[in-house]
């Protein structure tokens, strides 16, 4: 490969590292074109699957500051560049890995750090994306439903006492009227026979006693 050509490779790899949120290295050998085409079919948005030299590959992990790689770049070498869901993108990787031994998982390199092949098998094992989206999604449902009962449960028994009252009211209005039962001006006329009747004051000119008057005479005699 001419000099600018091996350039150009170099470039094109450091800007798929650069791109992608992960990579996996799988070795391919034995794999047949169309298995390859396949595997890229499975794969789909989730990553661009590419052949690659190891030579160059090492170069430009250094300049993408990709470390870990130089011992999996061995063999025929093909990188899985992740695009999409990092999990879906394992998930795929590991089916076809099952279905066809010959693709052989390395490792990878995921969210800034170097991961072997166990580590993308558990990556493989864990839900996707959309699906804890899903039972997140689920749980805040459930927890606002459950808040909007709570919520509603004392206006709900405000109402049905109200609707009590309006019912017991119009059978017997004395009870807006603060009464209980009995009608108020029955009640008033009850208030005013208990009430105590009050004795009227002396006036000033009713008759003097006798006392005062033969007091009065002996004076003036």
């Amino acid at each position: 490969m001419a000099r600018p050509d091996k350039a150009a490779a170099v470039a094109e790899i450091v800007d798929s590292f650069n791109d992608s949120t992960g990579a996996v290295l799988t070795e391919y050998r034995g794999l047949t074109v169309k298995q390859l085409q396949d595997l890229r079919r499975v794969l789909g948005e989730n990553a661009h699957y590419a052949v690659v030299k190891n030579t160059l590959t090492k170069i430009a992990a250094g300049q993408a500051g990709v470390e870990g790689f130089d011992d999996l770049l061995t063999g025929p070498t093909a990188i899985a560049f992740i695009n999409g869901d990092v999990v879906d993108a394992a998930k795929g990787l590991r089916d076809f890995a099952k279905a066809n031994p010959a693709l052989i998982i390395k490792g990878g390199y995921i969210d800034g750090a170097t991961v072997d092949a166990a580590g993308i098998a558990k990556l493989a094992d864990l839900e996707s994306r959309e699906v804890l989206l899903g039972k997140m999604a689920g749980a805040m449902l459930a927890s606002l439903s459950q808040a909007v009962y709570l919520l509603n449960a004392p206006l709900a028994q405000a109402a049905r006492l109200a609707g009590a009252l309006e019912a017991k009211a119009q059978e017997d209005p004395s009870i807006l009227k603060g009464g209980a039962g009995e009608p108020a001006a029955a009640a008033e006329d009850t208030a005013a026979d208990e009430a105590p009747v009050a004795e009227p004051a002396a006036a000033d000119d009713a008759p003097a006693s006798e006392e005062t008057t033969e007091a009065t005479e002996s004076t003036q005699a």
